[in-house]
């Protein structure tokens, strides 16, 4: 079946990448595969990641079906884009029924797009994983795509305002090499290899980033354990009034 709006929606996106005067580092593009299924997995730290996840896969000429919370198909302008360019809604109360569509993406051919830190992670380090996307791949024989992005949540991340004009953020993508997600592995053993890998990603994503902040005000994007004034994951796991 034709795409008649994923697309479009990409090509107005790039546009937009170039008012902002986005600067990109993306390498390893070349392991995202030309066909076939796979389940694309990464940290999770702006409202936006889909958008850069998803264009790392460009250069393979890949559309990533991407797993996102059931309320944005509710909302009235990114709820048809969602449901066109075939994304798949997750009900936390049915989350079974997400889990069947996303395993009949994956037998079908598609990439499937999953952050498995389930919500963003508002210290900038990884949280711990959900062993969902293991198990898809486990299920679906598919490969397991680790991949990593940094800068992002200077643009729109949870309790700060968004930053969408022309600001010149740099913007720093690194995809790994697949790994077999070999049906025997216990599941929680994959999903520690696996976040262990994006570790490294998001380890090499930060040190390949360009600039660092002039000042204390501006180090709230980084890190507490690079000298950033994020907060501690420890922080970051308290409940905190008003955020959503």
């Amino acid at each position: 079946m034709a795409e008649l709006v994923y697309p479009p929606v990409i090509g107005f996106a790039r546009t937009m990448f170039q008012v902002q005067g986005l600067r990109f580092d993306i390498a390893g593009t070349e392991h995202v595969p030309r066909r076939g299924g796979a389940v694309l997995v990464s940290n999770h730290i702006s409202y936006l990641d889909f958008v850069f996840c998803g264009l790392a896969a460009r250069p393979a000429k890949r559309l990533v079906r991407f797993m996102a919370k059931e309320s944005v198909f509710r909302h009235k302008v990114s709820g048809p884009l969602m449901r066109a360019m075939k994304h798949i809604p997750v009900d936390r109360e049915r989350g079974v029924h997400a889990y069947e569509n996303a395993l009949s993406a994956l037998r079908s051919g598609e990439i499937i797009g999953v952050f498995p830190e389930a919500t963003i992670s508002r210290s900038f380090t990884l949280k711990n994983f959900k062993s969902g996307a293991a198990r898809l791949a486990q299920e679906a024989g598919v490969p397991l795509l680790p991949m990593a992005l940094w800068g992002t949540q200077r643009m729109w991340t949870k309790g700060r305002p968004r930053r969408l004009g022309r600001h010149r953020f740099p913007i720093t993508l690194r995809v790994g090499a697949p790994m077999a997600a070999a049906p025997e592995e216990n599941a929680e053993s994959l999903t520690e290899r696996l976040r262990c890998r994006v570790q490294d990603l998001l380890e090499a994503a930060q040190q390949a980033y360009p600039v660092r902040p002039k000042d204390a005000q501006g180090a709230w994007w980084l890190p507490a354990h690079l000298g950033g004034t994020a907060p501690s994951p420890e922080e970051a796991a308290a409940p905190t009034p008003g955020l959503a």
